[in-house]
């Protein structure tokens, strides 16, 4: 009754989901491009010449960046397989999509992810008639799920976390939440925590498994040779380099305010400033003009400038090399509430990490790191500029908290042979799991 309800609602709202996707177009003009995907028109042609004809297809479903970097471990894995299986590759957001496609390249299918009607699922599905769908980390949805059920489809939640807050939201919607939990025939989590708030929310504990987080197989780093010119030119310089990854709305004005006074110093640094979301790369430029601060953008230079203080990262499917360049790393979303972004990406490349007091997604993570003595956590942007500065002034320290990073990252990476046991058993259609 309730996903009756629910669908009916959805149904009432696609009006208000396409004006959306309008709306969103203005600023990336991608969000209209390929709508006939999001209500289940998928193409198959290019399927790559590896698979058989008689491989599994997997469908594994990711939202944006983030899911997708850390699916990218196993997709490689699953292809190695034998027989190699097709895999379909979903994703919600255009920046998802483009780092999908700069991944995979031609080794997958991607399409943007079915929205969630009824019809809309069952034609995705009929059309690419999965034997498996991989959810990575949270990304519930209620006719997705039972008409996977309903058409056979072995369903895995992968990577599997769950925050107090995202728990408290699944909480309110207690019956459904349940219900969806129980059509799943695996839940992967990464640590205990996770575990505790899926069984509370009603997933049968003999379905569960705690794996350890897929995060830790990122790249430890960046071989792209030759580098481009701008980085050759930057590392040509040799001014340390503070990285601020990944932030977001209201955040860098702190970073600004806690960066400028260091920019003062006789050996200034430089700032390599990382918007994560595309359509705001204007705004912060403007941003920090406003501030009285020399930028360049990296799209628009090859070499830095000499009086340049802020580079900002305007560029897609960089942020490797970006870290290549970083003495010390700020990682966004934690400067403002929104759970902070991947810290094993820099701690794989051996960069001291810094971060504000908002990590719920990275929670364990970042609990993990802090005891190393790999990360610092920073209240406000007096406490950044502080202990930046700090970091700065002390080589020595920089080095022990990146070799930190580094050994935690190397000691956490059983969660990737563990979830290709798990999927080799659902594609063979075993219920009970090797240990």
């Amino acid at each position: 009754m309730l996903r009756h309800f629910y669908s009916f609602a959805l149904i009432l709202a696609v009006p208000f989901m396409l004006l959306r996707l309008v709306l969103k177009s203005l600023s990336l003009r991608a969000y209209r491009e390929n709508i006939g995907q999001r209500f289940g028109k998928i193409s198959l042609d290019g399927l790559p010449e590896a698979a058989a004809k008689d491989s599994p297809t997997i469908w594994i479903h990711a939202v944006s960046v983030g899911e997708t970097v850390a699916a990218a471990p196993l997709v490689k894995a699953l292809l190695e397989l034998t027989p190699r299986p097709v895999i379909v590759f979903t994703t919600t957001t255009p920046t998802g999509a483009d780092r999908a496609r700069a991944l995979f390249q031609d080794s997958v299918i991607h399409s943007y992810s079915p929205y969630d009607l009824g019809f809309v699922v069952r034609r995705f599905l009929s059309r690419v008639r999965p034997r498996l769908l991989i959810i990575m980390e949270t990304e519930l949805w209620p006719n997705m799920l039972h008409y996977c059920q309903q058409s056979g489809v072995r369903v895995l939640l992968a990577n599997g976390r769950l925050s107090e807050k995202s728990a408290a939201g699944y909480a309110k919607i207690a019956g459904l939440t349940r219900r969806m939990l129980q059509q799943i025939d695996h839940i992967a989590v990464q640590a205990d925590a996770d575990a505790e708030r899926f069984q509370a929310l009603g997933a049968p504990l003999g379905n569960m498994s705690v794996t350890g987080s897929l995060k830790f197989h990122t790249e430890g780093s960046y071989n792209e040779q030759p580098l481009p010119a701008l980085f050759q030119s930057i590392k040509e310089v040799g001014r340390p380099v503070i990285m601020a990854a990944s932030t977001r709305e209201g955040e860098e004005e702190k970073v600004l305010s806690g960066i400028k006074p260091l920019l003062q110093r006789p050996s200034a640094p430089l700032l390599l400033l990382v918007p994560r979301h595309p359509e705001r790369f204007d705004k912060v430029e403007q941003l920090c003009l406003d501030k009285g601060l020399k930028v360049q953008r990296r799209s628009r230079t090859d070499v830095l400038s000499r009086d340049t203080q802020v580079l900002l990262g305007d560029s897609m499917g960089e942020m490797l090399a970006y870290y290549s360049l970083a003495d010390i790393a700020f990682v966004g979303g934690s400067l403002v509430d929104t759970g902070c972004q991947n810290v094993l990406e820099p701690a794989a490349l051996a960069i001291p990490v810094v971060v504000g007091p908002s990590q719920y997604n990275f929670a364990t993570i970042c609990k993990q790191l802090e005891v190393a003595g790999a990360l610092k956590t920073v209240l406000d942007s007096d406490a950044f500029s502080q202990v930046i500065g700090d970091l700065l002034d002390c080589e020595e320290t920089r080095l022990a908290m990146g070799r930190a990073g580094r050994a935690v990252v190397d000691q956490n990476q059983q969660a990737l042979p563990l979830l290709v046991k798990r999927i080799s058993s659902l594609l063979a259609g075993q219920v009970e799991f090797p240990q």
